[in-house]
């Protein structure tokens, strides 16, 4: 049944799921910008219309250039001379609305803003169902036993799953698949992308067509990621708590952008994992962030290095503490007041007195909130 290195079909012995499954700073400092982040610009709407704009002018002049000429008889296009200084004029106004526009969406509160924007727009997409005010059932569900694998033909991360494809054809060929890796994550060439049971039923080419329900790119993107979102929020409060940069007021607005994305993630249901076809038989199973992991890819790292900046330590707390006020279910906002926990204890060594003074307030009065509305 092997079908070639990357992408064949492979027996194995494996019986169930593993269980582990620059822009400018707001104090006009100077923020390295990473390659992920500048991608937005080539994006934005102005920044095509201009380019639009520029370049229909230049084509125009161009090809009406010819028209003018002095043999065999003068001849000057009026109409199309007066069109090209038309266009001339709404060249410089574009470019005075552009170079607006530029100044505006290069500051890091609107870069941020925008990230968090996009990211919402993900969730809203992804998870659009509110959550309901009791805990979710814990859904251990028994995995049939899996006898092959599929393998990855190309090395990137994983930026979109097809679900609707993946389930027709686990439909089709009456099997059960298990996806190794969730939207986000590196998969190396061949590595397991997919393992499948009933190895027998897969046909011919089967292999390939399960492959195509995954997209594959040397970069990430935020169609169906919402941690590349938060990622790129946290680079750059990271960058601005550099001490080349020293900017705590962006790492602040950097930590508000987080809570608020957290927060639209706590209120919305989760994406499933299991897919049924029809419902009572499992035919896909595919890993999605779970809500601590959301956590520590948004908190842990500023967390870290604001070790010793009150500033941003006092604004963790407080999103911890407009986190745990926007959701009634109290696992999460038992998660929330241990992350808080860390946040006191990492400043502890670092922070005079009277300044963690004030953060062990901001903790109590944290742990009065939880506690009064538990």
């Amino acid at each position: 049944m092997a079908q070639g290195p990357f992408f064949g079909l492979t027996s194995a012995s494996w019986t169930g799921p593993s269980s582990t499954l620059a822009p400018l700073g707001t104090g006009g400092s100077t923020i390295s910008t990473l390659p992920r982040i500048l991608i937005s610009f080539v994006r934005d709407r102005t920044t095509q219309w201009t380019l639009g704009v520029f370049l229909g002018t230049f084509s125009y002049c161009m090809a009406t250039l010819p028209a003018a000429r002095a043999l065999p008889h003068p001849f000057v296009p009026v109409a199309t001379v007066t069109g090209a200084m038309l266009l001339a004029l709404v060249c410089v106004g574009w470019l005075i609305y552009f170079i607006n526009h530029i100044s505006q969406s290069i500051s890091v509160n609107h870069i941020v803003d925008r990230i968090a924007r996009e990211t919402e727009q993900v969730i809203d997409e992804l998870m659009p169902y509110p959550r309901g005010p009791f805990p979710l059932p814990d859904r251990s569900e028994v995995f049939p036993a899996v006898d092959g694998t599929i393998l990855n033909p190309q090395s990137g991360y994983i930026r979109y799953v097809n679900i609707k494809h993946l389930i027709a054809l686990s439909q089709a060929y009456r099997i059960c698949v298990y996806s190794e890796r969730r939207v986000g994550q590196f998969v190396p060439a061949g590595v397991p992308l997919v393992r499948v049971s009933k190895l027998e039923r897969v046909p011919a080419g089967g292999a390939l067509h399960l492959i195509a329900a995954f997209d594959i790119g040397p970069t990430r993107t935020m169609q169906q990621d919402v941690e590349f979102g938060v990622i790129q929020i946290v680079d750059i409060a990271l960058r601005a708590m550099s001490p080349a940069v020293n900017d705590p007021s962006t790492a602040i607005s950097c930590v508000d952008q987080l809570s608020r994305i957290i927060i639209l993630w706590i209120n919305r249901m989760p994406p499933p994992s299991h897919y049924y076809a029809p419902p009572h038989v499992l035919r896909l199973f595919v890993p999605w962030m779970s809500f601590d992991g959301l956590l520590d890819t948004a908190f842990e790292q500023i967390r870290h290095y604001a070790a010793a900046d009150v500033a941003v330590s006092l604004r963790l707390m407080r999103g911890f503490s407009d986190i745990a006020s926007a959701t009634q279910h109290a696992d999460l906002r038992t998660r929330l007041l241990d992350r808080a926990r860390r946040v006191a204890t990492g400043c502890a060594g670092h922070l005079p007195k009277d300044e963690l003074v004030k953060l062990q307030q901001r903790l109590a009065a944290l742990e009065t909130i939880i506690a009064a509305e538990a």
